[in-house]
């Protein structure tokens, strides 16, 4: 099965080459750098590296913690990021500088793997999240490289869409050392798709250890005190196309009943900024921007946050934060930032990228279930016009993050492990 894998990974890259140019129509960064997905570029100058993948912002934000970590105990060891996205590539330069050696992970052909592993001699391979890559697995094995998945998450969607290359999948599996699991759920289906019980471990989700930006909550006052402490403002956080138009019509009826009301609106691909912002204008709202006015004035209706990285202090300024990508059938996107933040949070029915944490805060009171774009609107203005029902929500969606904290030094542990084999 690997062999006609191969085959059909050949047979699609001239598509592959095709999508990186589409989307370079759009984003300029991405057929940027392109070499680098066949494994073509300059070579590093070290050796016994550790090598961590995290595909794009939400990955390189939850091992962001667990570089740090490397970092501190392995201060002598190269590391190498890779991501697969020029936002995952952005935001690991907004992070580590010139700290990691970053470089696009190679499609997962066998030339370009092997290319991309002599150039950058990795002692370790620690794969964030979900990605099985049968060519790269197999060369780490034959390398004597061991591997790693951590904060290892897998929804019932992705096992499913596995479960038709069920052989390929455990084979590949079979040459990972050890998985270390977010939750029992997430363990239970690595092993069901064929991963050896003993390599399987629950170690947490790292998302718990991501660190609080310092000032992000002075920030977050700041803002307060300039656009009116007591000013209605909620956030709209990671948003994609076809969550928009119903999150602004949600800000509509929210206006009708708070009239100085502010919807801080953060995309999330920085591709779409421009279009949500004339979105916004068309409907008739007084629009700022983050990259223009810098903070929206009391006269702003919305404020688009056209940056990365900068979602922080904003979740700390609103009073409600409604987490995008669960409208529509993305899977959702990280609700820890504004849970570490005290900030209640609203997400759409389609949560599966982050079933346990939002499960989680949902048990415990720090998050609801908008059962569709048509409620948004009623459900925030509901929270908006409870300041005490936000607060306790805002706790409780605290306390969730603060108790299940602790995922990084247990995985650390294994790793260390692993180095001293």
């Amino acid at each position: 099965m690997r062999y006609l894998y191969t085959l059909a990974m050949y047979l699609v890259t001239p598509l592959l080459v095709l999508r990186l140019l589409a989307r370079g129509v759009r984003s300029r960064p991405y057929p940027r750098r392109w070499r680098e997905r066949f494994g073509f570029f300059d070579a590093p100058g070290f050796t016994g590296s550790l090598w961590v993948h995290a595909v794009s912002v939400g990955e390189v934000n939850a091992a962001e913690p667990l570089i740090k970590a490397l970092q501190l105990d392995y201060p002598n060891a190269p590391l190498v990021v890779t991501t697969v996205t020029p936002t995952g590539m952005a935001r690991v330069h907004q992070l580590f500088g010139d700290k990691v050696f970053h470089v696009y992970l190679p499609y997962d052909l066998p030339f370009a793997v092997k290319r991309f592993l002599q150039l950058t001699r990795p002692r370790l391979v620690l794969i964030v999240e979900t990605e099985i890559w049968p060519n790269l697995y197999f060369a780490c094995r034959r390398r004597g490289i061991p591997l790693m998945i951590v904060n290892a998450r897998l929804s019932e969607r992705s096992m499913r869409g596995y479960k038709a290359l069920r052989g390929l999948v455990r084979s590949s599996l079979s040459c990972v050392r050890l998985i270390a699991a977010q939750s029992r759920t997430d363990a239970a289906r690595y092993r069901l798709l064929g991963a050896a019980a003993h390599k399987v471990r629950v170690t947490g989700n790292m998302k718990f250890d991501m660190p609080i930006p310092d000032g992000a909550l002075a920030e977050g006052a700041a803002m307060r005190a300039h656009w009116g402490k007591r000013r209605s403002v909620w956030i709209a956080a990671s948003t994609h196309e076809g969550e928009e138009q119903a999150i602004l019509e949600a800000h509509l009826h929210v206006l009708t009943r708070l009239p100085d009301a502010l919807l801080l609106l953060a995309p999330r691909h920085p591709e779409r900024f421009r279009l949500v912002e004339h979105s916004a204008r068309s409907l008739g709202f007084s629009v700022a921007t983050h990259s223009v006015e810098g903070v929206p004035a009391p006269s702003h209706q919305v404020f688009v946050i056209d940056a990365m990285g900068q979602l922080m202090p904003f979740f700390a300024a609103a009073a409600v934060a409604f987490v995008g990508g669960s409208l529509v059938p993305i899977g959702g996107h990280n609700v820890l930032e504004p849970a570490a933040l005290s900030t209640p949070v609203l997400v759409g029915p389609h949560t599966f990228n982050f079933e346990e944490i939002t499960r989680s805060l949902i048990q415990h009171g720090g998050a609801e279930v908008v059962t569709d774009s048509e409620r948004l609107g009623h459900d925030v203005l509901r929270l908006l016009r409870d300041p005490a029902k936000c607060k306790l929500m805002g706790q409780a969606a605290r306390q969730v993050f603060d108790r299940e904290r602790g995922a990084v030094p247990r995985t650390m542990q294994l790793i260390d492990t692993l180095l001293q084999e």
